[in-house]
């Protein structure tokens, strides 16, 4: 590191301001990169899965670097999700003090009357504790199959947060979909398709990860 051979553990280098050598050879920074993709259900959100499922990975194999998924999406969720190898901007987005908002898609079984609904604009409280106030809206009653379609927007980021949530007032959750990432959309995109963020893209997602919440 820095011309300086290293034989401690656990020493700290920056490869953006030091130059690290290994037998002589440069490393070379990875460049970065930004990927929203449109995952599909039956897909899980990890590297690699014990039980053989297919993986979000495996649909972007034409991409060097190994990227990371910003959050989760369940397993029999699909819609937008980020995925970067910029460690340092995934963190931040996921933070909760950054309050992203994330809007979805979602059926759930019967007729939900707007007073349940406002349970769920107020907060309700789960086993992990009391949730954040959710922006509900009411896209359709359809009778014919027994669905409520809403638009559902929240800032947090709990393991299946809307499903249980929905559960808590009676109306399960029949589909789920993730529309919307801060100011991201799915636009130009089918299941199982991606797309590289635009310059303009990444630098206000960054300014958003930057952002302080008094």
């Amino acid at each position: 590191v820095n011309g300086k051979k290293v034989i401690e553990l656990g020493i700290k280098v920056d490869p953006k301001k030091d130059r690290i050598t290994v037998d002589g050879k440069r490393l070379a920074e990875e460049k970065p990169i930004y990927i929203l993709f449109y995952k599909p259900r039956g897909v899980v959100t990890t590297l690699a899965d014990p039980q053989g499922r297919k993986t979000v990975v495996d649909f972007l194999q034409d991409i060097p670097q190994r990227i990371y998924p910003v959050g989760r999406l369940d397993y029999n969720t699909d819609g937008l999700l980020l995925l970067t190898n910029d460690g340092e901007l995934a963190h931040a987005l996921t933070h909760p003090s950054k309050e992203i908002t994330k809007t979805y898609i979602t059926q759930v079984s019967g007729v939900a009357p707007e007073e349940k609904l406002d349970m769920l604009r107020a907060g309700i409280k789960l086993e992990d504790g009391m949730t954040g106030p959710a922006k509900i809206e009411i896209i359709e009653y359809d009778y014919e199959r027994n669905l409520t379609v809403l638009r559902f927007t929240i800032h947090e980021g709990r393991n299946r947060q809307i499903r249980r949530m929905c559960e808590k007032i009676g109306f399960p959750v029949k589909q789920l979909r993730r529309n919307e990432f801060a100011f991201l959309t799915l636009e130009g995109l089918k299941r199982g398709q991606y797309r590289e963020l635009t310059l303009q893209e990444t630098e206000q997602l960054k300014q958003i990860a930057k952002k302080v919440i008094v």
